[in-house]
């Protein structure tokens, strides 16, 4: 039964890619959590299992994602060429710090995290422009931030990266599609340190590698890669209004979820 959880969580979260510009994550990791909570998996290693599950599935999710946008000519390289060495300094400290730090802080982080990123989306109008001027500092510190924080996560950073760079005024058609290229450069450093990682010291489940579990890697990956190129292609069709209230009112939803499952209920 899990195996087809994975494989509808794989299309779902290959759609948010693709619509929303996200890697999945923001959708993969809470279902994750439930299904591994229910496979009777530790506490204590089941919210590491699936960031570290989320952002493996990331890597090939955004290579689709990342190719439809280009072929849409939605992505801006010259902002990829300024914020991507911050975004892979970012990923690798994050990934330093991962193990040592508990479960809950980390879904808390989580659910404020997106709660303050849906609400700035939803309320801050950013001015749509296609100037290329944007000074590389803050987008290479922006990128730091962003890396560190989404190889904590489990995200393909672009909830992060889509608002930001709608701030310096790019329009959330091309932001969303630049926001693919940097989901991919922060899950693939992450993933080859967390499945590196000697988790011998744990109770991981035979089928793992590292900090990631391969079924459900691969039933996520299988339907995950056809349903993110969906995701693009509608997105280059619907309202840019209407895809950013959509964006910002899925992450206060998914940020909700994570609260009330840790604070109250």
């Amino acid at each position: 039964m899990e195996y087809l959880i994975y494989l509808i969580l794989g299309a779902v979260a290959g759609l948010v890619s693709g619509l929303f510009g996200l890697g999945g994550g923001a959708v993969i990791v809470p279902i994750l959590l439930v299904s591994f909570t229910v496979q009777g998996f530790s506490s204590d290693i089941a919210t590491h299992m699936a960031i570290a599950t989320s952002l493996a599935t990331i890597v090939i999710t955004s290579m689709s994602s990342m190719y439809t946008h280009y072929q849409k000519a939605a992505v801006r390289w010259e902002l990829i060429k300024m914020i991507i060495p911050g975004i892979l300094m970012g990923s690798l400290l994050g990934t330093l710090i991962f193990s040592s730090i508990d479960s809950v802080f980390l879904q808390l982080l989580f659910a404020f995290f997106l709660m303050a990123v849906g609400l700035y989306i939803l309320f801050y109008p950013p001015i749509a422009s296609n100037s290329s001027t944007t000074n590389a500092v803050p987008l290479n510190l922006g990128g730091i931030a962003i890396g560190g924080l989404s190889s904590l996560l489990g995200i393909g950073g672009g909830i992060m990266i889509t608002p930001f760079l709608a701030s310096f005024g790019v329009t959330i058609h091309r932001a969303i599609g630049t926001a693919a290229v940097g989901g991919f450069a922060i899950a693939l450093p992450a993933t080859l340190v967390y499945s590196s990682t000697d988790v011998s010291g744990y109770n991981f489940p035979v089928s793992s590698i590292g900090y990631i579990f391969l079924p459900a890697w691969l039933g996520i990956v299988i339907t995950s890669v056809p349903f993110a190129r969906l995701g693009a292609l509608i997105a280059h069709r619907t309202n840019e209004n209407q895809l950013k209230k959509y964006f910002g009112i899925l992450l206060l939803f998914i940020s909700a979820g994570f609260l009330w499952a840790n604070l109250g209920g």
